[in-house]
């Protein structure tokens, strides 16, 4: 099958042969229609991740999927061959990725059926920023009205809970950079979203709208400890980049490090919300698999919102 693929870290994500998967006991073999580029891609192309996840080469990248059931490993049970299905590859080891026309993933933990009314290439785009986008909402837990600062709020995750946060009530800021991203943002629900720049003055236009601090911060990008001196006192920081209480010493917040749990549960809870119509999946360019080097190349130019790949 054709796969994008590293042959060794750091270097260049190149579209290669490699040999098809076979699904053990427990697993799906899926036929990938669409994937998307995740952060984890980039650091492991880079050569960031070798220190704490276990490399098999020919490195297979990729963990969002979405695709028809192909085959079933021994013992599996609830899945059909031909069930159109979508998620996270979360194996303990890096290699056998989802940016392939096969991919291999347990039956019982990442995946959930599409629902009637998503596209392949939206659940595709969904399972990795949807549930850290989710699970750093219910972290900070806000009640209506009270203030969330979202950094990063262009980029995958960022997009996606700009949109749950609103529609949870919450009054929401976002940083982008000034033209094309902060258009990107504004544009992502119909409640009002205030965009600062985050290259300027962060704690003077974060002040003019908070006076008295946010209630929380989203730390999906910029540094941790300058937002949280932007936060009340007793205020939380939801982190997805590694911040812990420790960075923050001192100072009057909560740390929440996130490590998002894409389960069947909150699968389906983010398909559901985009059949109906309550989220946008914020695909902003689609490459298929054989120009993964332009997608990639894209994603770190900062394209905003997801990066597709088709891999059909």
């Amino acid at each position: 099958m054709r796969a994008v693929t590293l042959e060794s870290v750091p270097s260049a994500p190149a579209v290669a042969e490699v040999d098809t998967p076979r699904p053990e006991a427990g697993e799906l073999l899926v036929k990938v229609a669409a994937a998307s580029l995740n952060g984890i891609d980039i650091a492991t192309a880079a050569g960031y991740t070798q220190a704490f996840m276990e490399h098999r080469f020919p490195l297979v990248l990729g963990q969002d999927f979405a695709g028809t059931v192909e085959a079933l490993g021994e013992g599996v049970e609830g899945f059909a061959v031909g069930d159109a299905v979508f998620g996270v590859v979360l194996k303990p080891y890096l290699g056998a990725g989802s940016l392939a026309q096969y991919v291999t993933v347990a039956a019982g933990h990442g995946v959930a059926r599409i629902p009637a009314g998503v596209t392949a290439g939206d659940a595709g785009a969904l399972g990795v920023a949807g549930a850290t986008a989710l699970v750093s909402l219910d972290a900070v837990a806000l009640a209506e009205g009270e203030t969330l600062l979202i950094s990063g709020a262009s980029g995958g995750v960022g997009s996606l809970a700009v949109q749950l946060a609103a529609a949870r009530g919450v009054k929401v800021i976002a940083t982008a950079r000034p033209g094309t991203q902060t258009d990107f943002v504004s544009g992502l629900t119909g409640a009002e979203v205030h965009v600062v720049d985050f290259t300027g003055d962060l704690e003077g236009q974060v002040g003019a709208i908070a006076p008295d601090g946010v209630d929380a911060v989203l730390h999906l990008a910029g540094d941790g400890a300058q937002l949280a001196a932007l936060l009340r006192p007793g205020g939380q920081i939801a982190s997805a980049t590694g911040l812990t209480q420790d960075d923050v010493k001192g100072q009057e917040a909560t740390v929440h490090t996130i490590m998002a749990n894409p389960d069947a549960r909150i699968l389906t809870s983010l398909a559901e919300r985009v059949a109906s119509g309550a989220l946008r999946v914020p695909v902003t360019a689609t490459y298929p698999l054989e120009q993964a080097s332009e997608a990639f190349a894209a994603f770190g130019a900062g394209t905003p919102g997801k990066i597709a790949v088709s891999c059909s």
